[in-house]
């Protein structure tokens, strides 16, 4: 596959604003962890001494974990070390100030993120690292997700090593459910989702059974993305280069999930303020006891977890809806290391990132990060990670899924054109528009298409 130009404009558009990971990303987990870390300045590479940046971890003793690692890596290997943690998310500068680290000769060895591949592939700014992932695979077995195939290894060759494997699921309270004699692990379609979240509603008691809103946020756009492909509607062809965006099978989503926010039956399953929540609005809600569904990024499984033993005890951890063709679609995301083009110490940070796969090192993590950090390698699934919680099983089972779903680009293989359709925010205003009651379905459905046309254009794919 021939990379695909990005203007500077689009570019610098697309760097600041992309959600992380490209399956719903990541971006809200960070700041969750750490809303003071500073990504820059960065370390600048220097010859003889190691430099790595890490993200930050919501678990403190995972973020202890896999410093003291390193480490330990370094003076065993007599090598001088400057480590930082940093705040690396797409909606950020971080691969801006890469690309210019690059090209001064002066990046940082690696970088421990979950930032988009592709994107950072299209700057011309990464070491290839394929012998690194043979390696790993030959030694842990087939990397998990399987779509991480196609979001790490571009032209056949792999531009990220996955490190670590993680994924959205839906999240449910067991108890809640159950008083009203329904069963959360038997829904299957969007309708029995949403009917038995009205079911469970009382306002008057302080509970609301869907807790997802459609306002800008990361969990919004997987949302509104996830029952638009359900109906059939798609960013994309599978080629990724036409926009089909304006179709009926999209319009028809997007009238689905509208009604539930515009039609007075559903008025009771709305928790107060849900038009106007961002990312943490559900998380807060549903650890306050006042949400009985959502979507969301494993933090709040693990906020629960460290937090509330018994909100955490009554958690049930869910797959997604299956789409009206019944295929359940649904993968996940990896942490990737990745080593900057022209780093000074590349040989060593491979040297580095095998260290840190050895079950020595990864499978501690794993059993300390409360559902954030799973195994990125079918093999490292062992009994005793497995044994760590209940719930593994199901995360494993999503991740596991041998059917390939690219999560937004999806038929298309994941590119930045399509990350830039979630940094500009087009799904939320979208629902906006129709919510609002400034559009129709079919208007507004039309106005996001031209707008998704114009970043096509701009990155050098014309349309018709």
């Amino acid at each position: 596959m021939p990379k695909t130009k990005i203007s500077r404009r689009a570019f610098l558009r697309t760097s600041a604003g992309i959600s992380a990971g490209l399956l719903a990303a990541s971006s809200r987990i960070a700041l969750a962890q750490d809303p003071t870390a500073t990504p820059l300045p960065l370390p600048e590479g220097v010859e003889g001494k190691l430099t790595v940046i890490h993200r930050t971890e919501y678990f403190e003793i995972v973020q202890t974990m896999f410093r003291d690692a390193v480490v330990k890596f370094a003076e065993d290997r007599g090598v001088d070390l400057d480590i930082s943690t940093a705040n690396p998310e797409l909606f950020g500068d971080f691969i801006a100030k890469m690309v210019a680290a690059v090209q001064a000769g002066n990046p940082p060895d690696l970088s421990y993120n979950q930032l988009s591949i592709p994107l950072m592939y299209s700057q011309d700014i990464l070491e290839d690292v394929t012998d690194v992932v043979e390696e790993a695979i030959s030694r842990y077995g087939s990397v998990v997700p399987a779509v991480a195939e196609f979001n790490g290894k571009i032209d056949g060759r792999w531009w990220g090593v996955p490190f670590v494997s993680g994924t959205g699921a839906w999240f449910g309270r067991k108890d809640v459910f159950e008083a009203k004699g329904i069963d959360v692990y038997s829904l299957e379609t969007w309708d029995e989702h949403r009917d038995a979240a009205l079911a469970v509603s009382d306002p008057d008691k302080q509970m609301w059974g869907w807790g997802f809103t459609v306002n800008r946020s990361g969990d919004a756009h997987g949302l509104i993305d996830g029952v638009i492909k359900s109906f059939g509607g798609t960013i994309s062809d599978e080629t990724g280069l036409v926009v089909n965006f304006n179709s009926p099978e999209t319009v028809a989503g997007v009238k689905w999930l509208a009604d539930i926010y515009t039609n007075e039956k559903y008025r009771p399953m709305l928790p107060p303020g849900v038009e106007s929540w961002t990312d943490t609005g559900n998380n807060e809600a549903y650890l306050a006891g006042t949400i009985a569904m959502t979507l969301n990024q494993p933090s709040l499984y693990g906020a629960s977890k460290r937090n509330q033993p018994e909100l955490f005890a009554n958690t049930a951890v869910l797959r997604g809806p299956k789409w009206l063709d019944g295929r359940r679609m649904e993968a996940g995301f990896n942490g990737w290391f990745t080593i900057f083009k022209g780093a000074k110490n590349a040989e060593l940070a491979k040297e580095l990132i095998l260290n840190l796969l050895n079950p020595a090192n990864i499978t501690p993590m794993v059993q300390n990060g409360g559902g954030l950090v799973l195994p990125a390698y079918a093999d490292l699934w062992t009994d005793e990670v497995m044994a760590t919680d209940p719930n593994f099983a199901i995360f494993q089972e999503i991740l596991s899924n041998p059917v390939i779903y690219y999560g937004l680009s999806h038929p298309a293989k994941p590119s930045p054109l399509h990350d830039a359709v979630n940094a500009q925010a087009i799904m939320s205003q979208l629902m906006a528009n129709v919510i609002n009651g400034g559009m129709t379905a079919e208007e507004a459905v039309a106005d996001a298409h031209e707008r998704i046309v114009l970043i096509w254009e701009e990155g050098g794919v014309p349309q018709g």
